[in-house]
């Protein structure tokens, strides 16, 4: 899996860079279907507008693509809130796939096994 940060009106340093990893890191451990992070850090230079720092994350799976995006007044606090959106939404994900295969499977293969096993007692 590969996180990629990258900035609009900001100059991505190191420590922001580890930061954005350490914490969108933590994501992946939940869902090995994640391929690819992409991350865009932004500022708005405008000093009349609230929540001036943005970070927005689309989060490439195997079967589809999450989208979030958070802002605040700091960057490590937009960072920190996009993490747990992020977060929330790939469990939702994970849940959801899964819960549709095993419905899917399950039913009838749960049949049949009994009907066997009660050919076999007789």
């Amino acid at each position: 899996m590969h996180i990629h940060v990258n900035g609009k009106n900001i100059e991505i340093t190191d420590a922001i860079k580890a930061y954005v990893k350490e914490k969108l890191g933590k994501v992946a451990t939940h869902y090995d279907q994640i391929q690819a992070i992409d991350v865009v850090l932004s500022v708005i230079k405008n000093p009349a507008a609230t929540g001036k720092h943005i970070a927005e994350v689309t989060c490439k799976l195997t079967s589809g693509t999450i989208h979030c995006e958070e802002s605040a007044e700091s960057m490590y606090a937009s960072i920190d809130l996009l993490a747990d959106k992020l977060s929330r939404q790939v469990k939702k994900y994970k849940d959801k796939n899964l819960s549709s295969k095993d419905k899917s499977a399950s039913i009838r293969t749960d049949v049949v096994e009994e009907k066997e096993v009660e050919e076999v007692v007789e």
